[in-house]
């Protein structure tokens, strides 16, 4: 089997990792393969050395590359060669000394709160009226979950406790978590699972979020959601804006930081606190509006 080919086998089945960044990293080594002249077996990868991986980093920077994704093809080069130590006796790893390029960090786009309560109160004109009640419930579920479009398309019936009032939620690496519901937000599920159950006839447990043909994909969910924030003033009209809407409000209000990272299934909270720079960002501006003492 090519090496590369290999390694991206591994990193699905074995590290579990998503299909999004497999995919990214099989591009990456390629890439590399393709610069050091190696092929797809990436021959002779025991004589690849840092310089190397260093020049192909610097030609790609040339060509216009972000530092972003120079950090990302830093870590594949990484990860592959760290592979090839265990699995195929290679002795050093030429991109470990190599340093990530550092990028700064943006701070996410979200909602207005007014606008949000604004779309969520008014009814969704044309088209299928029964698809609007489910549309209606998307954009409802990752505001008021805060989860990601990937997530959503998973869920099933089983996952929905009423009596509890909470939704376990399948995110990344197959770790669950469960998610708190309000009472109106799951009138609103009953009401499309009714919809739903006289439109298609699925085995159980049923996906939530549908069509005909089965549950519908975190793309399709993209697209509903980016029709339905037209109106609104978000320079990004995706689901993710919705789940940092979603974490702003939350901390706006005084909820706990780690109560946040749990609700977002952050790995840490490295990852949570980003959003209080946002809110900090937003009281600044706020007091730079209005206190009288500001401007002196």
């Amino acid at each position: 089997m090519k090496m590369i080919s290999e390694f991206l086998t591994y990193m699905e089945l074995e590290l579990n990792r998503s299909k999004l960044t497999v995919e990214a990293y099989g591009r990456d080594l390629r890439e590399l393969a393709a610069f050091l002249c190696r092929g797809e077996e990436m021959e002779g990868a025991s004589t690849v050395t840092t310089a190397d991986v260093r020049a192909w980093l610097a030609d790609m920077a040339r060509n216009g590359i972000s530092p972003r994704s120079l950090r990302r093809k830093t870590q594949a080069a990484r990860a592959f060669f760290r592979w090839m130590q265990k699995r195929h006796g290679v002795s050093t790893n030429p991109a470990a000394e190599v340093q990530l390029a550092k990028i700064g960090r943006k701070l996410p786009e979200f909602v207005r709160e007014q606008e949000m309560e604004e779309l969520l109160d008014a009814p969704i004109l044309g088209g299928d009226p029964a698809l609007n009640i489910r549309n209606k419930l998307i954009i409802n579920i990752l505001y008021s979950c805060g989860i990601r479009r990937d997530e959503l398309a998973k869920i099933t019936d089983a996952d929905i406790d009423f009596y509890q009032k909470e939704i376990r939620v399948h995110g990344k690496r197959d770790k669950t978590r469960i998610i708190p519901v309000a009472d109106e937000l799951l009138a609103e599920i009953k009401e499309w699972q009714t919809v739903r159950d006289g439109l298609y006839s699925f085995p159980a447990p049923a996906p939530l979020i549908c069509s005909k043909r089965g549950k519908l994909s975190g793309q399709a969910i993209y697209g509903i959601v980016h029709q339905l924030l037209m109106s609104t003033g978000a320079t990004h009209k995706s689901p993710h804006s919705l789940r940092h809407t979603f974490a702003t409000s939350l901390l706006n209000s005084g909820a706990e930081i780690n109560s946040v990272k749990e609700l977002l299934g952050h790995a840490s909270l490295q990852s949570t606190q980003i959003y209080t720079h946002l809110t900090f960002s937003d009281m600044k501006k706020a007091y730079d509006a209005a206190h009288p003492r500001s401007k002196r």
